[in-house]
Parts: structure tokens; sequence; C-alpha cells
């Protein structure tokens, strides 16, 4: 069948349908809608057997919708209308929430229903909820309503009165009278964008990134403590830790709380706020390292590299590298880089902390090494997870394991070296130029990944665990670790690691330092949101079409 996806951009939903559909079979293209006469035009080049829209910020021309199946992905249940359908049911504190299909008429989430699915909303931040359960939810249904585009849509539900976007005075907080559980809802109702407005010190920020600050209080809405580059503020019953912020002013970046609002030294230094953790069962040790969006600066770097070193002078012989629930990792972070006095030199530094951490985990001699990718992984964090000895995926994970879309950037983190050792030369160059998506089931067929499992984070963290105590627990490991340094030395005089790193880092250098600025420029578009003009051929398949017949 052949699939057109219309979408404001490639974001995460997009992604995953991109992926789920083209493994399926399905002839898939995309289009960004830029505008109605680019859109009118994708669809004549396309001729489309049915319309996908995952994720817009405008109704679909009359054109389209009218001569064409156009299947809306919504965010809520069946009836549910209005453009931030996530940000009230987290507001509204609903238990239950629900993502629908429904066809594009004139007007907006009115059309009739093709599938529905419905799931408990769980305590989490809109963007949590919208890469998990709301695109889970979304692949089933819109897969349910392209088996059954014979029979027509399931009906006209009752409407629900429309939903305007929130507004900042809608989600406010009351330092005066909310509780935490208020406070921390109303902060997770924004996140991503825009954020939640609010004031601290006198200036104007945005807050992300709340967290209960348990065994604090002081008086409400003041400043109380701080932990690591996270900030306590006191709530009418405890207090909230806020991990990141975003100065009102144009072109502010969403930073670590403390690098907007300085250093803070009169607060007190308290527990409680953690981007990096370890603990222990059955001899088995986990490291967690939940980084806001996946992005790894350089201070994170260092200290993930650290704490990996920690654990491997535990008594244990098997570690897990577990990431986040939403996010393994995406390698640099652009953010910090951006606001740095100098991108490039700041650039230079990430890019070589990334390195340092790299090197210790493939380089470990006494621990079998397990990366365990409960979220989607992108760039340089793809590559980090292939420097452990395993690398075990959720079903759902989308994984994006090149560089080019970020201004031909060429990356690092021993790449060169990881990927044709588990996939192969061939496999290894059509992974790095096909700047698109992909799904576990092709990422274990080239290689890149060892074994795919568990439908929901719970479920895949449960098995990882019962895989990585039955390595520990194998009278035959030490036999496989003695292995693993057997390869390492004969990989090691074949050609020294450092030599794929200063080979890498040479093309890095020009990445950031030479005359062509195309990273500085992608790494500013993306950073900012630039709208893209167009959509890129590699996306836009049908487009390519057409030029490659010219």
């Amino acid at each position: 069948m052949r699939v057109l996806l219309l979408a404001h951009s490639f974001n995460s939903l997009t992604q995953r349908l991109w992926v789920e559909l083209s493994e399926l079979g399905h002839d898939v293209t995309c289009e960004f809608d830029v505008n109605d006469a680019v859109t009118i035009q994708a669809v004549e080049m396309a001729r489309p057997d049915v319309i996908v829209a995952p994720f817009l910020k405008r109704a679909i021309p009359e054109a389209v919708w009218k001569n064409h199946l156009c299947l809306v992905v919504h965010p809520g249940p069946p009836g549910d209308r209005g453009p931030a359908a996530l940000d009230w049911a987290i507001l509204e504190g609903r238990q239950e929430w629900g993502v629908t299909v429904l066809q594009a008429e004139a007007g907006m989430d009115e059309g009739p229903v093709w599938a529905s699915r419905t799931f408990a909303l769980r305590h989490a931040t809109k963007s949590s909820l919208y890469r998990n359960e709301v695109a889970d939810g979304a692949v089933e249904a819109v897969l349910d309503a392209l088996a059954r585009l014979a029979d027509g849509p399931v009906g006209r539900p009752a409407l629900a009165p429309f939903k305007p976007a929130v507004k900042q005075a809608d989600r406010a907080i009351d330092w005066s009278r909310d509780d935490t559980a208020t406070v921390v809802a109303k902060i997770r109702s924004a996140d991503g964008t825009p954020g939640l407005l609010d004031s601290i010190l006198d200036r104007s920020v945005y807050l992300y990134d709340a967290h209960a600050a348990s065994g604090l209080s002081g008086k409400p809405g003041e400043l109380v403590a701080r932990s690591g580059s996270a900030v306590a503020r006191a709530t009418t019953d405890g207090a909230v830790w806020i991990g990141h912020l975003r100065a009102r002013q144009e072109h502010a970046l969403k930073l670590p709380a403390l690098d907007v609002l300085g250093p803070l030294d009169h607060l007190p230094e308290e527990p409680g706020y953690h981007d990096i953790w370890y603990d222990e069962r059955h001899g088995v040790g986990y490291l967690h390292f939940p980084f806001v969006n996946g992005a790894m600066s350089t201070d994170q770097c260092r200290r993930l590299r650290d704490a990996f070193i920690k654990a491997t002078e535990r008594p244990t012989k098997v570690i897990v590298l577990m990431g986040g629930p939403d996010f393994w990792s995406n390698g640099i972070h652009l953010c910090t880089i951006e606001s740095a006095q100098s991108p490039a030199g700041e650039s230079w530094d990430n890019i070589n902390a990334m390195n340092d951490l790299c090197r210790e985990i493939i380089t470990c001699p006494s621990h079998f090494t397990m990366a365990a990718l409960q979220g989607n992984a992108g760039a340089g964090g793809v590559f980090l997870a292939l420097a452990a000895d395993l690398v075990a995926a959720r079903e759902a994970v989308v994984l994006n394991p090149h560089y080019k879309g970020m201004g031909n950037l060429y990356g690092s983190e021993y790449w060169t070296y990881l990927l044709p050792r588990r996939c192969g030369a061939g496999n290894a160059a059509q992974v790095v130029e096909a700047r698109l998506p992909m799904g576990t089931a092709e990422a274990e067929r080239l290689g890149l990944i060892d074994c795919r499992f568990g439908r929901t984070i719970a479920e895949f963290r449960r098995l990882v665990e019962e895989m990585a105590e039955a390595l520990a627990a194998d009278p035959g490991l030490d036999e496989r670790l003695a292995a693993k340094r057997l390869t390492r030395a004969a990989d090691e005089a074949q050609k020294p690691l450092e030599q794929y790193r200063a080979e890498e880092l040479e093309h890095m250098k020009l990445n950031f330092y030479g005359f062509d600025p195309s990273y500085h420029v992608a790494r500013y578009n993306f950073i900012h949101k630039v709208k893209k003009s167009r959509t890129p051929l590699y996306l836009a398949v049908h487009r390519s079409k057409i030029n490659n017949i010219r």
C-alpha cells in the first residue's frame, strides 16, 4: 500500500510510524506540511492509497481531504477535540486517556473514527506519555485502520466540547496554594513545548524536569536547596526539584537550572536529584542515566565515565547500562554546546568526553557489559551502546544510527571500529549513509543489536534483569570474559583504538573548526526548531523518484 505521511516535522511518532509501516512492506513516503500548495503537490506526486497525519499543527487542505482518505492521529480518546489533548488530560488529573485515528473533515477532530486505543495515564511528563503510551496506541490504531480500509470507519462518537490550546494562565503555579503533586503536574503538562512560565529570583523563566523533593520544605515559593545542577522550591506541603530552566528571552535554551540562575552557593547542597545512579542485585550492577532528552554534556559524560569505573570496582561480573526510560542516549548535548562561549570548543570537549566513556566500556576487562535500550537512541548514543558486549532493545525503540543529518557531521565514539565489527563493512556503510530511522527488527537483522523483547518498559526491565542475572550465574562467564580479553588484544594489535579515534577526530575537527559551517548551522536550526522550508529527499521518496526520472 502506498502511504503518505503528512507531518509538521519528522517527530518521534512520525518516525515510529515510518519504521512500523516500512517493516510491514508498505511503500512509505513523507512530506512536511509547509503550506497548502506544497501539500497538494506532494499528494499529486505520491498518489497515495491513504494519507496518514501523525503530527500536524494546521488543518489539511480541503482539496486534499475531500479527494483522498486522510487519517489523522489525535492524542485523545474518541470525541475529544482540540490541539492540547495531553496537556489538559494531565492538568485535569485523568486516570485513563487514549489515542484516536479519525478521518479528516471540515471540523477539527470531528471526522468519523477508524480506530482507537485507551491506556492508563501514568504520572509522567507530556513528552514521555506521547513517546510511549500515545505512540504505542497510535501504531496499533493506524494498523487497525489500514486493515479495515475496505470496511470503512467504525462510527462517529459523541463530541466533547472543543478545548483550545492551554494558555500559561491555565497552568500558572500559585506557590501559596499549590501542593507538590499539583506543581509537578502543571510543569509536566507543559514539558517539551512550551514549558511552564514562572518567575525565580525576579527572573522570568520556563520550568522543566520537575520531581517531588522528599524531606524538604520551607516557605512556599522560596528556593530551599540545590542538588547537582537542580534547585528545590518549597510548596505548601513539601518541595519540588526543578532540573532545567529556559530564560524568557529570544533564542534562550533549555539548560540545567543552575546554568541559568547562577551558582546560588548560599543554598544547602542536599541529596535527592540524580541524573546518574547505580544499584546492584544478585551479582549484577545497573547503571542508570536518564538524561533529559537523551543529551549528554561534557560534564555528564565525565561523571558517567567515573560512575562506570566505580561500578567495575564492585564484586560483580555483569554491568548493565540502562540509560533512561524515554531515551538511552542521543549523543553530545547540542544545547550546552550552542550556549557555550565557543560552540566549536565545547563540541570538541564534548565529543572527547564521549570517546573517553566509550573507551572505558570497550576496554573493560573485568565485566561483561550489556546495553539495555529502554528508550530511543540516536547519533553517538547508538554507537555508545555498541561499545557494550551485548545490546538488547525494547521492541518499540527507534534508532537513528547516523550523524549526517546534523550538517554532515562525521561522528566519532569509535564507530569506525564498532560498527563494521558488528555489521560488516557493507552494512556499516548502509547504516551511516541512510539518514533514516531504524526499528529493532531491522537493527537485529543488520547485527546492530543482539536481541529485542518486551512491549512495555516494565516488561523489558524484568526480562533484562532475568538475562543479566542468568549471565552473572553462568559458570562459563569467566571463560567468556577471557575470550573477550583475547579478542580485544587481537583487535588492538591489528589497529589500536587510538588510531580509530584520531582518524575520526580529524574529520570532526573540520566539522567544528573548518570553513564549512554546515554543522553549526544545522545545530542552530535544530536547537531553535527552525521550520524546514522543504522535506529532505531521503524522506520525500515521491519527490526523489521524480527527480531520478528527470
